[in-house]
């Protein structure tokens, strides 16, 4: 099992970069941000300072959208970092939540979000594409390689992921819900004619390693919120009991209020009362070093290849070090 650390991109950057390194030099091989630009600094900016001052580390956002940068723009951009530092790049996207919302602006329709990944990925990698009926090539990209990683909960979205996406990212670590997403996904790769195996399972949610279980509930409750939005969606589309999304997901949303972005991945988030202590313990790895061993070694068996540790709250150093020393030798093989 592979393992990335997940930051937002607050000031100042050069925090953003020790802590890459640590994590680098803690075993984790990739290192993930938020990228919502006017909530927090613009990333790839930093994405270049991390790759720097690392030498392994894979980057890359999670998760980007179409709709914030124009196709081309995003596919360039990439392409430099990987020609500066040796493709050592990976494009999570998605619709766009806080990076739309927080602009005015709705997430983006799947049918885009399909044509974007299709589009970013072959301009990064070289080959001709269309975009808005223009047919661009970027000619200077030799031996180019972007894999393109899908964030996707909705069973159209999974199903997407499956056709079209090198990997699939799943913001929660429930047991449950990982086997019933990650079918779904390769469900559908399969029957896109896809090889379902190579499509890498990247799970990613907050990590609190510590004996303190109801300090790092309080530290980790935001995340309940942030899924909220999507699962919100979900039930906007496919009503509050439907069959084609588990009550296990969206049962635990009824006394939602709302939300507000400037609290956006917060551990004093407010807008996050709503969600239970159960939603924490089941999205979250919480508790001693062989508690997070334990619910790894279980995700793991169901096709999970990374774990990826978001770190939004006050023990950042001590999870990243707890993880090196620990968790991640027991669970690198």
């Amino acid at each position: 099992m592979d393992f990335g650390l997940v930051l937002q991109t607050d000031p100042p950057a050069s925090g953003v970069v020790d802590l890459m390194q640590r994590a680098e030099n803690n075993g984790f091989r990739y290192g993930w941000t938020f990228d919502s630009a006017v909530l927090w600094q613009e990333p790839f900016v930093i994405y270049s300072r991390i790759l720097e001052h690392t030498e392994r580390l894979i980057v890359g956002p999670m998760v980007t959208n179409p709709g914030t940068r124009t196709w081309e723009v995003t596919a360039s951009t990439f392409a430099t970092l990987n020609d500066m530092y040796g493709n050592r790049t990976v494009c999570g996207i998605g619709r766009g939540d806080s990076a739309m919302r927080v602009a005015g602006r709705k997430p983006n329709t799947l049918a885009r979000l399909g044509e974007a990944i299709d589009t970013i990925r072959d301009l990064a990698e070289g080959r001709e594409a269309v975009v808005d009926g223009n047919p661009l090539h970027i000619p200077w990209i030799k031996d180019g390689r972007l894999p393109v990683w899908m964030a996707a909960y909705g069973p159209k979205a999974l199903a997407l992921t499956g056709q079209k996406a090198d990997g699939f990212i799943l913001q929660l670590a429930d047991p449950f819900l990982t086997e019933w997403m990650v079918k779904a996904v390769r469900d559908a790769a399969a029957e896109a004619g896809r090889d379902p195996d190579a499509v890498t399972i990247c799970v990613a949610a907050p990590a609190y390693v510590g004996d303190d279980l109801a300090h790092a509930r309080e530290q980790c409750r935001w995340f309940g919120g942030m899924v909220g939005n999507h699962v919100a969606d979900l039930v906007s589309r496919y009503g509050e009991h439907s069959a084609a999304v588990p009550e296990s997901l969206t049962a635990y949303i009824k006394d939602r209020q709302g939300y507000d972005y400037s609290h956006h991945g917060r551990a004093d988030n407010p807008d996050t009362a709503f969600v239970p202590d159960e939603i924490v313990d089941r999205f979250c790895l919480l508790g001693p070093a062989e508690a997070h061993i334990e619910k790894l070694e279980r995700l793991r068996s169901l096709g999970v290849d990374q774990f990826a540790v978001y770190a939004m709250h006050d023990a950042k150093e001590s999870t990243i070090d707890a993880y090196g020393e620990r968790i991640i030798p027991a669970l690198a093989g």
